[in-house]
């Protein structure tokens, strides 16, 4: 499963996408105008924006209206009460909270700052455009359907992961993890495996779709570099196929929660 050599291209010429869009579509014709294409084996990680942008995940601050829990909770993280009613909505559960940071469990299962909801590289209608982006409702299902259409499209058999970027309850800074797998494993558990030197591995579980996951971010970026979607060439995507929610740990087994 190990690879000596991976490769990472940014998929150039997607344009903005818009609710409706069809993914494939423009991702085919991104790559056929580069005079690219897909080949078997390759993994594609897609920004997880660009797939609720698709599906018209916009909610309009100005169309929320906050529940007393809301406005409560926003006066002790010092946050807008319509954005915390929305993470409230998208959550199940308040992990950690204090002035300016609000963890939840989202209902997909991720531990993540405000459930995800993101407002940057959002709004095309400049300061007056109130938006925010949900996360997709399903994202190991986009990541199959994804991957269905571009097997009867382009006939490439792909792995298909969509990132996001996240903050860590022990590290400085955010980085990418899979929020969604399709077409491969999405861990590794190499327990049972020999180390170097012949010593057994008791605990040893690679998060694989997360490190690809982060790989790819480097080139998406976090700013204005319109770059969302990644290919990996170079490593093999064998194994048991999984969905991403394979790389949450269970609560019960959550030390920090």
């Amino acid at each position: 499963m190990s690879a000596r050599r991976l490769t990472l291209s940014t998929i150039d010429g997607i344009p903005l996408v818009r609710p409706g869009d069809d993914l494939a579509s423009l991702l085919l014709d991104a790559l056929s105008s580069s005079g690219d294409s897909l080949e078997d084996g390759d993994i594609l990680v897609i920004a997880q924006k660009i797939f609720s942008k698709a599906q018209d995940r916009y909610v309009s601050i100005a169309d929320v209206t906050p529940s007393a829990e809301a406005e409560k909770l926003a006066i002790e993280v010092d946050k807008d009460p319509r954005i915390v009613e929305l993470i409230l909505s998208e959550s199940s559960e308040v992990v950690r909270h204090r002035p300016g940071v609000l963890i939840v469990a989202h209902k997909l299962g991720f531990v993540m700052a405000n459930a995800g909801i993101d407002a940057s590289n959002v709004a095309e209608g400049g300061e007056d455009d109130d938006r925010v982006l949900l996360l997709p409702v399903d994202p190991d299902g986009d990541c199959a359907d994804l991957r269905a259409e571009i097997k009867d499209r382009a006939g490439a058999e792909v792995a298909v992961i969509m990132n996001d970027s996240v903050g860590r309850a022990w590290r400085s800074g955010t980085t990418g993890i899979a929020i969604g797998v399709a077409g491969m494993p999405a861990i590794l558990d190499l327990r049972g495996d020999d180390d170097l030197f012949g010593r057994e591995l008791k605990v040893s579980i690679v998060g694989i779709a997360d490190e690809l996951a982060a790989a790819a971010s480097i080139l998406q970026g976090q700013a204005a570099e319109g770059a969302p979607a990644v290919i990996i060439r170079g490593y093999s995507v064998d194994g048991e196929h999984m969905t991403g929610k394979a790389l949450i740990r269970d609560k019960d087994e959550d030390l920090f929660r």
